[in-house]
């Protein structure tokens, strides 16, 4: 997407800020707007019917939620919370569809992340076949550095945080897991020194050795 177009983008919708735990979107709303992230993060949680919980994805500046209700004028599939004051624009659909029609580079940036998505939910399915638990888990890990972590200062490149604020049930669905083999694999990578983990935060303390040990190619294209 070219620079002009960007900030077009940016000019369109209204700004709205919401707090830390507030939602943004509500699953099952039939609200027919998106919703473009300018800064925090935001998870996307989907509750079944016997209450079960669990986390989809994390979004953050630059992504667009609640594009998949809109574009398929359905409910929405699951909810955004905001893990970090957020700040965003409120894009109507018409305003939307007016601006794809105006601006096909756009469309194609659309796409283009429509397919990462894809190809992030097909990865864990395969996960769940070819791996054991530990291994799904270090995947997880280290696709989430890949995307969002921030490199730690002196770290050599190698040490980073994790970039988005997660509990170890929210890793453990994630990964597909039970939350207490989840907790027992992050104690077992924390053993290996791959990782350090603290309350909601976990730094990955040696990036290339993860990536190894999670079997992910460093050119992932998530």
């Amino acid at each position: 997407m070219r620079n002009t177009t960007r900030e077009e983008l940016l000019g369109q919708g209204t700004p709205i800020t919401y707090p830390t735990h507030r939602a943004l979107l509500q699953q099952g709303d039939e609200s027919r707007h998106v919703l473009l992230i300018t800064s925090g993060v935001v998870k996307v949680v989907a509750s079944a019917e016997s209450g079960y919980d669990m986390l989809l994805a994390v979004r953050v500046a630059g992504d667009l939620v609640g594009e998949m209700a809109a574009f398929e004028e359905r409910p929405r599939s699951g909810t955004v919370i905001a893990c970090s004051d957020v700040t965003a624009r409120i894009i109507r659909m018409r305003t939307l569809e007016t601006f794809l029609g105006r601006h096909p580079d756009t469309m194609r940036a659309i796409l283009h992340m429509l397919c990462a998505r894809l190809r992030w939910a097909n990865r864990r399915r395969i996960d769940f076949q070819a791996y054991d638990s530990l291994t799904r888990l270090a995947r997880v890990l280290a696709e989430l550095s890949q995307a969002y972590a921030q490199p730690v200062p002196d770290g050599d490149g190698r040490r980073c945080d994790l970039g988005v604020t997660l509990t170890q049930k929210e890793l453990a669905s994630l990964a597909g897991l039970a939350l207490n083999t989840a907790e027992k694999n992050l104690a077992v990578l924390s053993t290996k020194g791959l990782v350090e983990r603290s309350y909601r935060h976990i730094t990955i303390c040696d990036v290339p050795k993860l990536l190894e040990f999670a079997k992910v190619a460093a050119d992932n294209p998530y």
